[in-house]
């Protein structure tokens, strides 16, 4: 099992702790993870990041797929992963529909097809066997629809074949069986490790289809926050706020993955109660309703003993492939030293 480092997404202004990511790289972490909502861009950062490190793999996660076209997310790829010695990991998302259609003008219909053209277009770019012909539901290339010219032509890329890891972000049972199908590692927004119940009957469908890939093949890579410290109010509140964030305003009240998620994991009465809270205007209250106990599942939260209890389940989970990577949240430079030690056997 290997251990990386999730930057959360910039607000107001952009800023790179790279005195953080450069410890991480000395205590042996082994990638970086950078995202994007409708702010600052993650493979601007991702690009920043590359060039100031030397060992440490950078991955986005996620790439938002309305973005960029599948070309376009091709070309980035093979080019950080040239400049970077192969350090570069794609990790791509659907998003949701209020920022696909809010911010990017975007349909957010038929998002597993769209993951699966869009991955088949980028496998197809950087494989450099032919020039490029794709028809699907969602993209086309050429392009032959409404107010083409015509002259479109199939193209293959100037740069050499160029191999990247693909991951995808999902939780859902039609994403996760992509994800076993078609990449190499799958992102959970977060995760209980004594719950892969919820992931292996799904996980197990797509590498059916993928002529007997399995999880020794496949990254299994959650978030897991991590609040170091002796004050366990002040350690869980962050991850709370992260929380009733996702379950309560992440999508509208009939089309929220991250509450479905919740209910799944056992929370259905908090998961109503958070959403309710939220979407009426009372975030502090719905914080306040995220229970301590599914803060410490998902997370590693309190002293050093008390991380070093709860993380024992993620190393059983690790042994059994059911977590390839635990991409920490981790804001507290002193928290790598306790961190290492407990984890020196995936270091």
């Amino acid at each position: 099992m290997r251990l990386g480092l999730n930057l959360m997404y910039s607000t107001k202004t952009v800023e790179v702790p790279i005195d953080l990511i450069r410890a991480a790289e000395d205590f042996g972490v082994d990638s970086v993870w950078v995202s994007e909502v409708y702010g600052a861009d993650c493979i601007t950062i991702a690009s920043w990041i590359l060039a100031q490190t030397s060992k440490i793999k950078v991955g986005t996660c996620i790439m938002q797929l309305p973005a960029r076209t599948p070309a376009c997310a091709a070309m980035t790829g093979m080019s950080l992963a040239q400049l970077s010695n192969d350090r570069f990991i794609m990790g791509l998302g659907a998003s949701g529909p209020q920022v696909v259609e809010g911010w990017h003008g975007s349909s957010y219909s038929k998002p597993i097809t769209r993951m699966r053209e869009y991955i088949g277009i980028i496998r197809a770019i950087c494989a450099r066997e032919a020039p490029v012909s794709f028809e699907g539901d969602i993209f086309n290339l050429p392009y032959q629809g409404e107010g083409s010219t015509g002259l479109g032509k199939p193209l293959k890329s100037l740069l050499k074949k160029t191999n990247f890891p693909i991951y995808t972000a999902s939780f859902t049972p039609a994403g996760l069986r992509t994800a076993a199908e078609l990449a190499e590692g799958v992102f959970p927004v977060w995760m209980n490790p004594d719950r892969f119940d919820l992931f292996e009957p799904h996980l197990n469908e797509g590498f059916a289809k993928a002529d007997g890939k399995g999880l020794a093949d496949f990254d299994v890579a959650p978030m897991v926050p991590v609040g170091y410290g002796d004050d366990l109010d002040a350690c869980r509140l962050p991850v709370k706020q992260f929380l009733a964030l996702y379950i309560g305003g992440m999508g509208a009240r009939s089309k929220n993955f991250y509450n479905d998620y919740a209910i799944k994991m056992g929370y259905e009465a908090e998961a109503k109660d958070i959403q309710d809270l939220y979407l009426s205007g009372h975030q502090r209250d719905a914080v306040m309703k995220v229970p301590d106990q599914l803060v410490d599942e998902i997370g590693l939260i309190g002293p050093k003993e008390r991380i070093q209890d709860r993380a024992q389940a993620w190393i059983k989970a690790g042994k059994k492939n059911h977590v390839g990577t635990m991409i920490l949240g981790v804001t507290q430079p002193e928290a790598f030293p306790v961190l290492a030690e407990i984890f020196a056997d995936s270091l």
